[in-house]
């Protein structure tokens, strides 16, 4: 029996997926979005591996 999450998803399915997404957050949001997603995700990681968190480079420090 095939898994309805691993490997289901077909270019359909993406674009219905993307569709969905442009039209609750519009154009402008989605980037900010997948930041946020980004960033959550990264913490995460830190957080699981109990690795301190690293220093920003100045560009990081300077986009801040």
């Amino acid at each position: 029996m095939k898994s309805i999450l691993l490997g289901a998803f077909g270019p359909t399915e993406i674009i219905l997926v993307v569709a969905v997404l442009l039209i609750f957050f519009g154009g402008k949001k989605i980037p900010q979005l997948m930041k946020g997603i980004g960033q959550g995700i990264k913490e995460f990681k830190q957080a699981k591996d109990g690795s301190p968190e690293p220093e920003k480079t100045p560009v990081e420090k300077q986009v801040q």
